[in-house]
């Protein structure tokens, strides 16, 4: 009986260290997307496409839903190209901001969410203020979490067809 007690004992102690090192684990992951996120914005706020578009798989199975058209864009070749369009509309300097942004992993994929405003002036020094929704889909490649798929959406009223580009919640 003692036996049976103590191998109980050792199997539920081995559980939770199991659990607690998934858990840990889990945050690691959380953090690691969170660090990277933060960089890219960083990055597009100094116009600096190069690490701004570094947390994307740097290949052709990079999927995006962008807000503009074409409908889809495919491979980080495609993506850079839109990307470097967006970022000289902008005169001088850009204001880049995410909020909300969300999280969920099993380690070696996980998706997200948030919220990003970009600012700023145009050629005409007229003002641009962008908020819109992002959708990511990550995978850890080789040990480091990459996006593989995105979706950046703006809200839009159905009675008038229009986006609404400044969105509050």
């Amino acid at each position: 009986m003692k036996k049976l007690v103590m191998l109980g004992a050792v199997a539920g102690a081995i559980a939770l260290f199991s659990f607690a090192l998934q858990l840990s684990a889990k945050q690691s992951d959380k953090a690691e997307i969170r660090a990277m996120e933060a960089a890219m914005i960083k990055a597009y706020a100094a116009k600096d496409l190069d690490h701004g578009l570094a947390g994307y798989v740097q290949n052709e199975t990079l999927f995006v839903f962008d807000a503009i058209p074409p409908r889809q864009y495919v491979g980080i070749k495609a993506w850079r190209a839109d990307n470097e369009g967006f970022v000289a509309m902008f005169q001088g300097p850009l204001k880049v901001e995410m909020s909300d942004l969300s999280i969920t992993t099993d380690g070696t994929l996980g998706f997200g969410h948030n919220i990003q405003r970009f600012s700023g002036m145009d050629k005409n020094g007229k003002p641009i203020d962008l908020t819109f929704r992002v959708s990511d889909g990550y995978r850890k490649i080789s040990g480091k979490w990459m996006i593989v798929q995105e979706h950046i959406s703006f809200p839009v009223d159905v009675a008038s067809g229009k986006a609404d580009l400044s969105s509050k919640p």
